[in-house]
Order: C-alpha cells, then sequence, then structure tokens
C-alpha cells in the first residue's frame, strides 16, 4: 500500500503521516490493502485554478478527485486509486460552519474524494446522492473506532 501525502499549503500544519495511517487502515478494512493513492492539500488559489481547469468552474471547491480506475490506466497492479485534491480553507471554513474540528472535516473530505475514486457519484440522481451519504457515514465510523 502506498499513500502519499503532500501539503502544498502552508497556513495550517497536517498530521501528514497520521492521516496516512488511518486511511491505510480503513483501505484495508474495505479491502483494498494493495491500493495506492496520492492526496494533495493546496490553498484556495490553486483549487480554483484545477477547478477552472479540469471542472470548467472559475471557483474554489472543497475536493476534487482524479481516478485512475477509468480508461486506459484501470489494469495497473497495484490497484492505482488516483489522486485527491483538498482546499484547506474551504475545509477550515466548512468545519466551522459545521461546528466540528478541522481533522474531523479533512477526513470527510478524505472519504467523500475516496469515494468517487471508488466510483460513487452523488451528482447523477438523489438514490445515487443517498447511497454515498450512507457509505460516507460508515466509513466515517470506522474511521474514528
Amino acid at each position: 500500500m502506498n499513500i502519499g501525502i503532500k501539503n502544498n499549503q502552508r497556513k495550517r500544519k497536517l498530521p501528514t503521516a497520521r492521516l496516512a495511517r488511518n486511511l491505510a487502515n480503513l483501505l484495508q478494512d474495505i479491502g483494498l490493502p494493495d491500493a495506492e493513492l496520492s492526496i494533495l492539500f493546496v490553498g484556495d488559489r490553486a483549487m480554483r485554478s484545477l477547478n477552472r481547469r479540469y471542472r470548467g468552474r472559475d471557483k474554489t471547491t472543497d475536493v476534487l478527485s482524479f481516478s485512475l480506475r477509468e480508461g486506459s490506466f484501470s489494469h495497473i497492479q497495484p490497484q492505482v486509486l488516483g489522486d485527491l485534491v483538498i482546499s484547506v480553507p474551504v475545509a477550515v471554513r466548512q468545519a466551522t460552519e459545521a461546528g466540528h474540528s478541522l481533522n474531523r472535516e479533512i477526513v470527510m473530505l478524505l472519504i467523500h474524494g475516496l469515494l468517487h475514486l471508488l466510483g460513487y457519484d452523488h451528482e447523477t440522481g438523489e438514490g445515487n446522492a443517498r447511497k454515498m451519504r450512507q457509505r460516507e457515514q460508515q466509513l466515517l465510523t470506522k474511521f474514528f473506532s
């Protein structure tokens, strides 16, 4: 298992080693012990640029997922899931609004992005959104247990 985490923003120090360990345990628990994943933490400017370039939306967002499980890379072993990009400033704002810690918000975004890499899509109908929310809750419980 290989989980690469890079913190490209400077305003917040993040517990990247602990996040990698906990995420590795979670991937093991859900049957993906050999999965590979990279995570990049960025600021709003970088996230806005990525969101504009890859989704055509000229605004920042909380998490972007870039799957490598589809198309010409789907056969690679060990299973390379893809890349997640998380905006730390958006995570800070969302944590404040929700009244929970930044750590919890980042874990929620990691799980949300991971589910996108695994094929979940909340934008393709209410049934799919409900399935994704349920799975997010299950994995959050597992992550913090």
